[in-house]
Parts: C-alpha cells; structure tokens; sequence
C-alpha cells in the first residue's frame, strides 16, 4: 500500500512538470540561485527567497547586484516572483535550496547557512514535496545533516512522505558564455524514481544535458571533487613558478611550450580564492578525516595555494629592493581585491593575503577596484577602497592582483620603470613588465 503511495506521488509531480503547473521555490538568491530562478520562472511559477529584504527589493526592481544576470533579462522571467517570508513559499511543490557553504576560521565546514535554509523549507513542507539541494556539500550530507532537519520541522517522514534530490551547481561568476543552461547538469534523487523526476525537472531549462547520477552520494561526490581537481592542478603549476623563478625561467613560457603537446592541461599559476575552489577541498577532507584517512595530496595543493598571497608580497618587496626603494613607507597600489577577473565577487578573496602581507613589510596601500563594491569590501576586509590618482609618480610600485579588462587598458609602459615596480600577478599584459607569477 506504502509503495503504491509514494509511487501516485511521483507521477503527480511528474505530471505537474509535465504540463508546466509546479510550482518551485528557490532557497538563496545569490551567484547561484537567481540565474536558476530566473531560468524556471520563464517556465514554472517561481518564487524567489532571501531573507535579505533589501536584495528582494532591489531584484522587484530589476537590478541585480551580482552583475550574473541583467535587467531585461530579470524581466523576461515572467513567471518569477520573490519574497522573505515564509509565507510566500508554503505552497511550493519543489524546493530547491542554493544557499552558500563556508568553511570557519579553522577551515572546517560551516553548515549554519544550510542548515538554516532546511529549518526554513522543513516550517513550509507537505506530503509529496521535493527538496533539491544545489550547494556543495561532502558526500552524505543531504541525507545525514539535512534530512533530520526537515524531519523534525515538518513532523513529515523522508521518502514517505517527503523526497530529495541533489544538483551540484556549476555556476562560473562573470562568465558570460558558460550560464547556468550550457553547463550540463548533475542530477540525482533519494529514491531511482525521484531521481528520474528531478532529472526531468533540469532537463526543462538546460540545454546542454543533464547526467543522471546513481544516488544523492555520488552527485555530491562528483561536485566536490570537480573543484578539488583544479585546485591541486592549480598548485602543481604554482610550485612550478616558484621552481623557475629560482633558476630564472619565465613559468609562462614554459607553460606554452609544453602546451604544445595535446593532452597537456592548461592551468596557469595564480591567487585561488573564491567560493568554490579554495574552499570545497575542505569538505572532502573533513570527511575523510571523520573517517579515520588523512588526505595528503589535497590538503599539499591547500597549503601551496593558501600560500602565494604571501609569496607574492615577497617577490615584490625584493623586486622594490632590486629598484632600491626603502620598502617602510613605500606607497603601493593594488589592482583589484574581487576573486577574480571581471566579477565583483570578493568572497574568500586571496588578494587580501598579498595586502596584509605587504602591510607586514611597512608599505602603505592604496586599493582600486572598479568592479568591488566598496561597502561591501570595508565590511568584509576593512579597507577603503580609492580612486587611481593621476600621477602614478607617487607609488614605489603597483601590484596587479585581478585581471580586470579595465586594467589591460592602462600603458604600464608609460610608467617609470627606473622606479616604479610593475608586477602582473596573473600576467595579463601582452607583455612582462618586471615581475609575475
């Protein structure tokens, strides 16, 4: 009788995808939730959720602060609605939770947003609802952290009355080629059939495919590898261009030369921050570790990375030396403080390593970045953002941190090179100037 049950639920919300009457609730509005909204409220009654009122009212008002998606855009979502109380999302029939997940200050899971976002969802739920979570988690967390969540508020049991799925994100901020609907999906479910239903819910807004996964375990265990991938090849490259500098080989070149032969992978050495790869590592070895295994490779790729703010700073500083410069008082200004380029993210930003670094040493700094906003950076790293004055005579040198299309536009070559240090972090010049990675 059970089964006969859970089996009219599954094909009433099948149908409800089906003919377009579901209706859907994203939990999160930032990088990652409001392009998915967006993309279903072209199709489904969404509601958009955010217990921030002030980023509701902002997006009622078509501007998105993120930069991820424009007015028009925003407008063209016809069916999206949004709101920060509960009550505008009681009468959703799926759930899809894309709040962010940090790691703590001892670089340990920080699962209060998630489960936050689960006390939320588990207040509103009812017999046959579907809760997906998008964030990016350690293999088992939906089912062992979040589940009993949504137990205990909803009074509701998992897989009788209730189910889950799991889809990573694998939003790309500032890229504007790879969206959220030509990037394939990862999908899965707690149940065989509830993994159908919400592969078949994704494959309504993604163009580029979806890849059903066996079980909400391997989906999130391929999500959390992605990123940790790139980030020990990231610190393979890293500890390249520390290697060469020794022997005074440009890293770049090298890199291009063995770029030539065809399976060779094109990563480039660089600051790794962010939400994503400077942090998703973490979770897989905090399970790891919960289970009695110490990962070693991951967390060497950590610490490499986790080290080239500082790094950075002291090529600097003897490249100012070199110049015979008194590097206590020196005036240096630092380009760019978001993760990356052409994105004002400056979440989990390594560039404030270099910063604080070069603080350490006695220099005085001046910060500019066009695309931060400058509350935002004073509340998180305390700095005062400022305008380039037009006489860069007054800085000993000037640090590229961020790659930001605006910065390619300034003619470094006009600078006095007799003085002024130069350095491209990510070499983003057409040509070297005097120092990067």
């Amino acid at each position: 009788m059970l089964l006969r049950v859970v089996s009219g639920m599954n094909e009433t919300m099948q149908k409800k995808i089906d003919d377009r009457s579901a209706k859907i609730a994203i939990i999160g509005l930032g990088y990652v939730g409001l392009p998915l909204a967006v993309e279903f409220g072209k199709i489904f009654s969404t509601i958009g959720f955010d217990i921030n009122s002030d980023r509701i009212e902002e997006l009622e008002n078509g501007h998105d602060r993120t930069r991820e998606v424009e007015s028009e855009k925003l407008k063209a979502a016809d069916k999206l609605t949004y709101g920060s109380d509960l009550e505008s999302i009681k009468d959703a029939d799926i759930y899809v939770v894309t709040v962010p997940t940090p790691i703590d200050k001892y670089k340990k899971p920080d699962l209060t947003p998630l489960i936050k976002a689960s006390t939320t969802v588990g207040k509103v739920l009812s017999k046959g609802n579907i809760v997906i979570y998008e964030s990016t988690v350690y293999p088992g967390c939906t089912e062992e952290d979040c589940v009993s969540v949504l137990e205990a508020n909803s009074g509701l049991k998992f897989n009788t009355n209730f189910f889950c799925g799991y889809s990573p994100e694998r939003i790309n901020p500032g890229d504007k080629e790879h969206t959220v609907t030509k990037i394939k999906k990862v999908t899965s479910g707690s149940t065989p059939e509830i993994g159908q239903v919400v592969d078949s819910l994704y494959k309504t807004i993604i163009v580029a495919g979806t890849h059903l996964a066996g079980s909400i375990r391997v989906a999130e265990a391929a999500k959390v590898i992605e990123n940790s991938q790139r980030d020990i090849n990231i610190a393979f490259v890293n500890e390249l261009s520390k290697i060469f500098n020794l022997m005074g080989i440009d890293t770049i070149e090298v890199l291009e030369a063995a770029g030539s032969k065809w399976n060779f992978l094109p990563f480039r050495p660089g600051l790794v921050g962010g939400h994503c790869i400077g942090v998703d590592p973490y979770y897989l070895t905090h399970k790891a570790q919960s289970l009695g295994y110490h990962p070693e490779i991951i967390l060497a790729g950590r610490r490499i990375n986790d080290g080239m703010g500082s790094h950075v700073a002291s090529e600097v500083v003897k490249l100012m030396i070199q110049k015979g410069h008194r590097i206590k008082g020196s005036k240096v200004l630092v380009l760019g403080i978001t993760f990356k380029e052409n994105c004002p993210d400056i979440r989990n930003s390594r560039v404030i390593d270099v910063i604080e670094e070069l603080k350490s040493y006695g220099c005085e700094l001046t910060v500019h970045d066009p695309w931060a906003d400058p509350e935002e950076v004073k509340e998180e790293y305390g700095i005062q953002l400022k305008e380039v004055p037009t006489d860069q005579k007054d800085f000993d040198a000037v640090v590229i941190a961020v790659a930001h299309n605006q910065f390619k536009q300034i003619d470094f070559n006009t600078f006095d090179h007799g003085q002024i240090v130069v350095y491209d972090l990510k070499r983003s010049l057409a040509t070297k100037i005097d120092g990067g990675l």
